[in-house]
């Protein structure tokens, strides 16, 4: 990926369903982290909700850091064509993908992707499910159709290509940053 070809796409980070995926506030942290790299380096962002009147708004820390946020019905976000054909005309054909749920919205999204010819990355760090053999499934099939696993430090860095820039400074910012479970460790 780099900052000209690839977008970031973030789907269905919203409240009522984040609070319930184990981890929440590290995946939630690593796509702000992502976002936030995305801006200082010009890469392209979009970002979807799933039924917002039943499930919330996209979460708040991500929310002020978007722009406007389709919503959708179907579980794949190819249910927003607008994104993707603002991307196919920028020249973008490499999407990070992050979000909820790993095996509904991201799988089939991600999918759908592979199938009209988008190479697909995965932050693994920055995906989650409420169940852990949901996330495991969802990433093992993804990785055997195609899509690219990878991690936020990983895209973050791949993103900004080179050192001694001040994009790199603020990249570099972005990642000693410290979780929140830190204290964990």
């Amino acid at each position: 990926m780099s900052r000209a070809d690839s977008a970031l796409l973030v789907v269905d980070v919203q409240d009522k369903l984040i609070g319930l995926i184990p981890g929440h506030e590290r995946i939630v942290w690593n796509i702000r982290r992502l976002i936030d790299g995305a801006k200082i380096l010009g890469v392209a962002t979009a970002a979807t909700e799933q039924y917002p009147k039943g499930l919330g708004p996209t979460t708040a820390v991500l929310r002020e850091r978007l722009g406007p946020i389709p919503d959708k019905l179907a579980f794949s976000c190819i249910g927003c064509p607008a994104i993707f054909d603002d991307f196919q005309k920028r020249g973008i054909y490499k999407i990070l993908v992050v979000g909820i749920e790993a095996h509904v919205c991201v799988q089939q999204t991600a999918l759908d992707l592979l199938a009209d010819g988008f190479n697909v990355y995965l932050a693994v760090d920055a995906i989650g499910a409420r169940h852990a053999i949901d996330y495991e499934t969802a990433l093992r099939r993804l990785d055997s159709s195609g899509a690219t696993l990878t991690t936020t430090e990983a895209a973050l860095f791949e993103w900004c290509e080179a050192s001694g820039t001040p994009e790199f400074k603020q990249i570099s910012a972005l990642v000693r940053e410290e979780g929140p479970d830190a204290s964990q460790k």
